[in-house]
């Protein structure tokens, strides 16, 4: 393989076989279950990078069922979303997620930076009750239940609501183990529409562990609940802080700070 068929056609790794294909990545019947619980202000500070700020002191607790995914198939997620702005952007911080297959996890890293590790994470009803659970091996991190639509959310509002822009923090490290890309991300969920949306009684209970953290982020009170089914595509994103750049424009005595 000359040099010239390899820029044009490497997109991701492996080379010749990659892990996931080009996109766009469409979201058919994808469900969702987040709760907003209220938190430790303080914890929070200490994992929302800047410059994005800090709006109050609640987390997103999401559970994501996806049965049809373009490239990336059927799995479930689970993971951390913290209210943030950025330039007066109102938006979501990806803090942790959590899943249980390879091509999004290795695309997801790659393309955007969602900071994705494999466990193993459900999503199902219960008799009446929304059960979604969180694994870490053998070990039980997160618990969420709500009872199973007890009342109906108004579709638009709900829609509005993930179109909202998300960021994240990609980082890539150099072959000398230092980080070659380390950048504040933006992206869209786009082309939503949100088949159902519905609340009830919720409960949320997460338990430590030394590399699954989600507990460190405690759960205070539980503020709400939403159980949502839509169809979406997932957007590309776009870097709007480039922390490395930043650096290589502190004088040189900073560097040593």
């Amino acid at each position: 393989m000359n040099r010239e068929i390899l820029r044009k056609t490497a997109f991701a790794m492996p080379l010749t076989n990659p892990a996931f294909p080009a996109g766009p990545y469409r979201f058919v019947n994808r469900e969702y279950f987040i709760i907003q619980y209220r938190t430790d202000p303080e914890a929070l500070r200490r994992v929302v990078p800047e410059p994005l700020a800090l709006l109050e002191p609640v987390v997103n607790y999401e559970f994501i069922r996806m049965p049809d995914s373009t490239g990336f198939g059927d799995y479930t997620e689970s993971g951390q979303v913290i209210p943030v702005s950025y330039q007066g952007q109102v938006g979501g911080f990806t803090h942790q997620m959590f899943l249980n297959d390879h091509p999004p996890i290795a695309g997801g890293r790659e393309l955007w930076g969602f900071p994705k590790k494999l466990a193993q994470p459900t999503l199902a009803v219960e008799t009446d009750t929304l059960v979604g659970t969180l694994n870490y091996g053998s070990v039980r991190i997160a618990t969420a239940t709500m009872g199973y639509k007890h009342r109906t959310l108004d579709a638009a509002v709900e829609a509005r609501k993930l179109t909202a822009p998300n960021f994240l923090i990609k980082i890539i490290p150099h072959v000398d183990g230092t980080a070659r890309i380390c950048e504040l991300v933006r992206y869209h969920l786009e082309d939503v529409t949100v088949k159902g949306a519905w609340t009830g009684p919720a409960s949320l209970q997460l338990s430590p562990h030394a590399l699954a953290p989600v507990a460190e982020l405690p759960v205070l009170e539980v503020l709400s609940a939403r159980h949502l089914v839509a169809d979406l595509t997932l957007g590309l994103g776009t870097v709007v802080h480039d922390y490395l750049a930043e650096t290589t424009r502190l004088p040189r005595n900073a560097m040593s700070i």
